[in-house]
């Protein structure tokens, strides 16, 4: 048997300090080794007890969960997973931690004062889970957005997007789209459309913290938005998204259809849509995320001769997504996620970068040598064979 998960418990309440390792203890993946009421005294703990995983109320007196977690990830890093009350203000704290470098988030019942955690006690404990094996893996420094001073735009001309990209991706999402999407130019002649698995209420904060950040336009999508280059269009939280050609311009649609491999959004909703709608002008990129989510689309992607994705397994918070789809044979490349907004920004952007215009009936021909590009950068690895029937 596999050596139990050793997780420290931090909450400045007496109740949560409790209940926490209650629901825990249903696991017997897992041993709660203790509980601190503070920032301060969770450092001691810590050094004391040396748990593979925390848990982290980030509001607290004396030393808050921000200031605990700038200082552990200072000194020696270990996976946290944030577990607060996430008000709007305290959903702000909550994307600063994440970027600050916490692995995960999981926001408490609104009812957990009375003691209810019942609810949400399977995903702590798969959070927990994941969190373990995320501490193993040797991951891209984030980018501190406190640290960066915000990035002036420009007017930009309104052009139909050269490629449309889709985005799935899910656990490590934040950091990593982060990551990628500052190293694209605000010039870009691509647009982006993502999915990530974020509760309701969050992705509108989520956006705005990326478009502080990043050179690209971005904003939480809403049905009907045109589809334009340099424009990043995140998916709201608890709705799906699909792409459409209108005859006023290709746009997006959101539905409140039911959740699809568990998720609503789906990446796998998206992925099938930009294969349909978009065909070789279809980029799909499949990144960081538990499950299978968007696996299936991605090799719908491939099918219709759009290029796919995956971001390298290595470079993965979790790399259960881009994984399932490695080895079902749906990626074209594979590419870490330190070279995949260069690989991006260098294929999808200036015309240069091609010396191609995309033609409208690109969508129906069929792929030809010049679509593939057979430089391979040095962060890129060949993927599996296919096994497709």
């Amino acid at each position: 048997m596999s050596e139990r998960i050793r997780v420290l418990v931090v909450d400045d309440s007496a109740l949560m300090r409790k209940l926490i390792p209650a629901i825990l203890a249903r696991d017997s993946s897992i041993e709660v080794v203790g509980t601190a009421m503070d920032g301060a005294f969770a450092l001691k703990k810590i050094e004391e007890l040396q748990p593979d995983v925390v848990t982290l109320d980030l509001e607290m007196p004396r030393m808050d969960g921000m200031e605990m977690l700038r200082l552990i990830m200072k000194r020696a890093p270990l996976p946290i997973i944030l577990f607060s009350t996430h008000s709007k203000e305290g959903g702000y704290a909550t994307l600063k931690a994440l970027a600050l470098g916490a692995v995960d988030f999981l926001q408490k019942p609104k009812d957990a004062a009375i003691g209810h955690l019942e609810e949400i006690a399977d995903q702590l404990i798969a959070k927990i889970k994941l969190a373990k094996r995320a501490g193993k893996r040797k991951l891209p420094p984030v980018i501190v957005i406190e640290e960066l001073s915000r990035v002036t735009k420009g007017a930009r001309p309104t052009l139909p997007p050269r490629r449309v990209i889709a985005i799935g991706i899910s656990t490590g999402g934040p950091n990593a789209l982060q990551y990628m999407l500052s190293q694209i130019p605000g010039d870009f002649l691509s647009t982006f459309v993502v999915v990530q698995h974020m509760p309701e209420g969050f992705t509108e904060m989520f956006a705005k913290r990326l478009d502080e950040c990043c050179s690209l336009e971005v904003h939480e999508a809403r049905s009907g938005d045109l589809l334009v280059a340099g424009r990043v269009l995140i998916c709201p939280g608890n709705r799906h998204i699909m792409v459409r050609r209108m005859p006023r311009g290709d746009m997006v649609v959101l539905s409140d259809g039911p959740p699809v491999n568990g998720h609503r959004p789906s990446a796998d909703v998206l992925f099938h849509s930009v294969a349909q709608e978009f065909g070789l002008m279809a980029v799909g990129v499949l990144m960081t995320g538990m499950g299978e989510d968007g696996a299936e689309g991605l090799g719908a992607i491939k099918s219709a001769g759009g290029m796919t994705i995956a971001q390298s397994e290595e470079s993965c918070v979790v790399s259960g997504m881009p994984r399932a789809a490695i080895l079902k044979g749906y990626a074209n490349k594979v590419i870490s996620l330190e070279g995949l907004g260069t690989f991006l920004a260098n294929h999808y952007g200036a015309d240069k970068d091609l010396g191609e215009k995309v033609t409208k009936d690109e969508k129906t021909r069929k792929p030809e040598k010049s679509d593939k590009i057979d430089q391979q950068e040095k962060t890129e690895r060949s993927p599996v064979p296919s096994h497709r029937s």
